[in-house]
């Protein structure tokens, strides 16, 4: 059976209980998502925005501000000044000075990531307004790259109609044209988030319109060459390419393109060759496959930051709350 993430989490309880912050505190569907988390006993979070705006809409849906669902104002929090001083330090270099680092930090995109660089939460979510662009901005500038990461990529959770496969999809919300060395950056940390968020073994399919040599492109080579550096830098993972999505994901059909592969009609990790395909592709399989989708969820980051569609709805804003719990989880261990 294919766990979500509220349910995987809700199946492994955390010994200490995590702390998410929300950029969007006032959202109706973010607040909504928030308390929904919390009631389900995943994580304290704490909704960052305009304190009256906060606790209107918080009295709206019948409840209020408690320990574990906390109220951070940045034009008034007795943190803005200590995040103000440590964002001039991280930005100055780029001619950021005190009063624009000040300005910065008042506002709920950047104050709610210095909450996680500064310790105060175990990750952020946002994007319920605020667009990928300026989530993605604002995660890279104050939380920065993973050490071990080469870049930040990002990748949709697809969870399956009852007796499907559960897949991970990337890059399908953020790198445009990976070159040879993003897949594998991409193939790699998904890798990662496939053990984290699915529990269980990666088989990365790198995909294409060809399948082991049926065709002739440049497009190709790109990923067959990705495949190659994957298996010789990455010797424990089990990949294959180039494979077409049927060659990967339907049994016979792959036994019958590729039946020396043990990733064909296998994998559970597809890794896109450009964001027309991978964005085309999971909207595909959510609207004609009746998959839910879960993300854009970004990897690659020091702590975990996420983002959200504009079209979300609460259900939405909890599943990515538990998404960056695990995440966080992972990266402790």
């Amino acid at each position: 059976m294919t766990l979500s993430p509220l349910d995987l989490l809700r199946s492994e309880p955390a010994a200490t209980r995590p702390v998410v912050s929300l950029s969007e505190g006032s959202d109706p569907r973010v607040v909504a998502g928030a308390v929904a988390a919390h009631a389900a006993g995943i994580s304290d979070v704490i909704l960052v925005g305009n304190a009256d705006e906060i606790r209107a809409e918080l009295a709206a849906q019948g409840t209020a501000e408690s320990a574990g669902i906390a109220l951070h104002d940045p034009m008034q929090s007795p943190l803005t000044n200590e995040f103000s001083a440590a964002f001039h330090a991280l930005r100055r270099h780029k001619g950021v000075d005190e009063a624009k680092a000040l300005a910065a930090v008042q506002t709920p995109l950047v104050y709610a990531a210095m909450l996680v660089r500064e310790g105060h939460a175990t990750g952020t979510v946002g994007g319920a307004v605020a667009t990928t662009s300026d989530v993605v901005r604002t995660a890279i500038q104050v939380i920065g790259k993973a050490p071990d990461a080469a870049m930040v990529s990002s990748f949709f959770l697809m969870l399956p109609p009852e007796g499907g496969r559960a897949m991970l999809y990337s890059d399908c919300g953020l790198v445009i044209d990976p070159s040879t060395d993003d897949l594998v950056a991409i193939a790699s940390a998904s890798a990662k988030s496939c053990r984290a968020l699915m529990r269980t073994e990666p088989q990365i399919a790198m995909l294409s319109f060809s399948t082991k040599g049926s065709a002739k492109h440049a497009a190709i080579d790109k990923v067959t060459q990705a495949t190659a550096k994957l298996q010789t830098d990455h010797p424990d993972l089990n990949v294959d390419g180039e494979l077409q999505f049927d060659a990967a994901f339907v049994p016979d059909i792959g036994a019958r393109k590729s039946p020396d592969s043990s990733v064909a009609g296998h994998a559970n990790v597809m890794i896109f060759p450009n964001l027309d395909a991978g964005n085309i592709g999971y909207k595909i399989t959510q609207r004609l496959g009746g998959y839910a989708a879960i993300g854009p969820v970004l990897q690659g980051l020091a702590h975990p930051a996420n983002d959200l569609s504009r079209g979300c709805v609460a259900e939405d804003v909890t599943q990515m709350i538990a998404v960056t719990i695990l995440q966080a989880a992972s990266q402790s261990e």
